[in-house]
């Protein structure tokens, strides 16, 4: 039996209040920067049992010094000169910064690890070549659910090829598109960020939208052992709690 769980990208609450109304989280504050270890092993020690954790992974390892994004990693660009980092490239500075976000991971004993690439890491053979060498070098504690964004999903025969030769899970919004690949770990990991822009992070899931996120659920049954859904938009709070309460899961005060 497939297990479905429900959750959000980031707090959308103080932490008590999430772990009364959620089973899962995806951690969001590591991509921009990784917290001190003693941080995230009490995150660990304060949440419920058998609560799961899920976390996206450090920037440096997707997003060369230029993307804007580094601007809240706390890190001034004298200490960014020269790092090479970015673009899943298997340098030294990519593959420590591996290391220490496999080490964040682990402290929260996370199950998922959200590689989110930026649309300018584009479905080049270069890009390719240097996904396959820096995933055939890393240890994984977790699955690693990778989130190609750009063109790559104008080719899905290279992305599932890639998917299955790495093992990694196949990241996608269940509602644009399918998964090509669950992982040996058999889990499907959904993103749900909404639709239109430049406001696609207002968007509220019509009742519609969500009973259709329902039928992609039934329709893993068997297939995964767990699918997560995972909201990601200024109203994942309510979203995330409608779907429990169409999907007949108990949701906390």
């Amino acid at each position: 039996m497939t297990r479905v769980l429900v959750g959000c990208c980031g707090y959308p609450c103080s932490r008590p209040q999430y772990y009364r109304k959620f089973e899962t989280v995806e951690v969001q504050s590591t991509f921009y920067k990784l917290p001190k270890p003693e941080t995230a092993s009490k995150w660990r020690e304060e949440a419920p049992r058998g609560f799961i954790f899920n976390f996206k992974a450090f920037q440096a390892l997707t997003h060369p010094t230029t993307s804007p994004t580094w601007r809240r990693s706390g890190l001034s660009p004298e200490e960014l000169r020269g790092k090479e980092f970015g673009w899943l490239r298997p340098t030294e500075d990519n593959l420590r910064a591996w290391r220490e976000t496999a080490e964040i991971g682990r402290l929260m004993g996370a199950k998922v690890c959200v590689v989110q690439c930026p649309p300018n890491f584009r479905c080049t053979e270069e890009n390719a070549e240097n996904l396959r060498r820096f995933f055939k070098k890393v240890k994984r504690e977790f699955a690693v659910a990778w989130e190609p964004r750009g063109d790559w999903g104008e080719h899905p025969d290279l992305v599932r090829k890639l998917c299955r030769e790495l093992d990694l899970l196949h990241c996608v919004d269940p509602l644009r598109s399918d998964p090509l690949h669950f992982g040996s770990a058999k889990v499907a990991y959904f993103r749900l960020h909404g639709f239109g822009r430049p406001s696609m992070y207002h968007y509220r899931y019509s009742r519609e939208e969500l009973e259709r996120l329902r039928e992609r659920a039934g329709e893993l049954e068997g297939r995964v052992k767990e699918a997560y859904f995972m909201f990601n938009n200024v109203h994942m709070l309510e979203d995330a709690l409608r779907f429990r309460e169409l999907l007949g899961q108990e949701t906390g005060g």
